[in-house]
């Protein structure tokens, strides 16, 4: 079969530009069914690696197959960014150039909701079924009572240790009860040890990505965690400043890279982190990150650390599929969500991938057929599911959080900003985003 398959460049950020979002109209009447005799072209677009674009193009495969009428065409971009990036701008000039089909993650789902450029998933019932998912898991897409996408599957913030790393530094493997003080002295006389891994690379205490791990601290430190139930902050400048003197802490200690290998490592996809390559001790990622993290030797998932009575970590839908208002195909394009998220030939392929499916039916079809690293992965959920919290969704105007924390992050391991300043800046930007 003949693949189709368009690359982009990351756009220039175009926040100004969603302001123009309202331009849009979402489809407020049903879509009405798929003619089979109509020739379609949809657009789908992503973010991840090489191997999640080549699972994806044979669970597409599996569709145009099943679909004889519908050709797809394929965007896979690297990062979240890139694709929000060219969102912004498409959305800016309309929408007619945006994907009919696209993943978006974190406050996304609601920011584009709630200004118009998402499709009202109640128009396209008849091809996408959504009501065997959780209502916890549709939080984080829903405005005003509408639907505007459907998670992928749930994942949950996890501790990852290389255990031959810290064999090989005489370092004792932390327990279940283990806190962030114990955190810093493990990665510290890790990345003080002067080792090195089979390419003869640096290995360090921690690969660190602090949008990886600063919303669960936050729910750490915090009653409900980032923000609140009304979409304000829980969280003070005081409870900011103490994740960056960690950072500080790992810094002096030896436990972190130069902060230029931090920075640098913030967008990296995970078959190309330090830690998949055996370069880290420790880091911090979604649950679904097992099968990618294993690879990098005997790795062991646990709860990050904690220094309160709080594990801070909630099961969150891990991204979403939504689809386009302006397309012009809303019944066929609801035909591809749900092929990727109900259909079993599909799960069979995708299996854990983009987290534990939240459809019981299509959990029925995944949950036998995993093994090793995704078995693990999947009891980790369990116990997030029995141990962990509720954390409100992230509001509009929360999407500026992965960038304002890796923003001030740099401030700090540069000595730009102490963890104080850095604190407070943060918290007011983002509780000005809020409004």
């Amino acid at each position: 079969m003949r693949r189709i398959t368009r690359s982009y460049a990351a756009a220039g950020a175009a926040v100004a530009a969603l302001l123009v979002l309202t331009s849009c109209s979402g489809n407020a009447e049903p879509a009405g069914e798929v003619d089979p005799d109509e020739p379609i072209q949809l657009e789908i677009s992503w973010w991840g690696d090489d191997a999640r674009a080549a699972l994806f193009a044979d669970v597409i495969d599996l569709f145009e197959d099943e679909h004889p009428n519908i050709t797809v065409v394929e965007t896979p971009v690297g990062s979240p960014d890139d694709l929000f990036n060219r969102l912004a701008t498409d959305f800016a000039g309309g929408g007619d150039t945006a994907p009919d089909v696209f993943a978006l993650g974190g406050a996304k789902p609601l920011e584009y909701g709630g200004l118009g450029a998402l499709l009202d998933l109640g128009t396209v019932s008849d091809q996408l079924d959504v009501s065997k998912y959780p209502d916890f898991s549709l939080t984080n897409a829903t405005v005003d009572g509408k639907l505007y996408g459907l998670p992928t599957g749930g994942n949950a913030t996890a501790a990852f240790i290389n255990a031959d790393i810290f064999a090989d530094a005489g370092v004792e493997l932390p327990g279940d009860d283990w806190n962030w003080d114990d955190l810093i002295t493990a990665a510290n006389k890790i990345g003080s040890a002067g080792l090195t891994n089979d390419n003869g690379q640096p290995v360090y205490g921690i690969d660190l990505r602090v949008q990886d791990i600063l919303g669960t601290y936050a729910g750490q430190v915090s009653e409900l965690g980032m923000y609140d139930w009304d979409g304000q902050l829980d969280v003070d400048a005081d409870d900011i400043a103490g994740w960056y003197e960690i950072e500080t802490a790992l810094q002096d200690g030896g436990g972190l890279p130069d902060p230029s290998v931090v920075t640098s490592n913030w967008q990296l996809p995970p078959d190309q982190q330090p830690f998949t390559l055996g370069q880290a001790g420790v880091t911090f990622g979604y649950s679904n990150l097992m099968s990618v993290y294993a690879g990098a030797g005997d790795v062991k998932m646990l709860l990050p650390p904690t220094s309160t009575d709080s594990s801070g970590v909630a099961l969150l839908p891990s991204a979403f599929w939504s689809i386009n208002a302006a397309t012009k195909h809303p019944a066929a394009a609801a035909l591809l969500v749900d092929w990727f998220l109900n259909e079993p030939a599909a799960a069979e392929l995708i299996l854990d991938t983009r987290g534990v499916p939240f459809n019981p039916d299509t959990l029925a079809v995944v949950a036998p057929k995993l093994e090793g690293a995704s078995q693990i992965a999947a009891d980790y959920v369990n116990v997030v599911l029995d141990s962990g919290v509720v954390a409100p969704p992230q509001p509009a105007g929360g999407a500026i959080l992965n960038e304002l924390s890796q923003r001030m992050e740099s401030d700090v391991l540069f000595g730009k900003a102490t963890p104080a300043e850095a604190g407070q800046r943060l918290v007011d930007e983002l509780g000005a985003a809020l409004k």
